[in-house]
């Protein structure tokens, strides 16, 4: 989910694949354009994409999306809890280089 302003000044339109980066790593996601959400944040739904080899996570494994767990530095920790850090994750986004959007995502984007 991205903001309209975002979005233009990136060069997005809803259903654009776009290249979400931390400095940890990046993927590639369609963006949904709302103003629902605030300027200058986005939000990827959590949960989903987690098809690497050896997981067992049956449902986010048969679920379309993306794993955001892969922009997240495993070395950076919220320091009164002791968590990692999983939101407020600062990232750059640009169009992908592929802008070819697969069925089963774009539609898990859509609903």
């Amino acid at each position: 989910l991205m903001h309209p302003e975002d979005a233009l000044s990136a060069g997005l339109e809803s259903g654009d694949m776009a290249t979400v980066a931390s400095h940890v790593g990046s993927l590639e996601i369609p963006v949904k354009i709302t103003d629902d959400i605030m300027q200058g944040v986005v939000s990827i739904p959590h949960g989903w994409g987690h098809n690497r080899p050896g997981t067992r996570l049956g449902v986010a494994n048969a679920t379309p999306g993306v794993n955001m767990n892969l922009l997240a530095d495993v070395d950076t920790l919220d320091e009164p809890s002791g968590n990692a850090i999983l939101n407020g994750i600062p990232v750059t986004v640009t169009p992908a280089p592929s802008t070819e959007c697969t069925d089963q995502v774009a539609e898990a984007v859509t609903k």
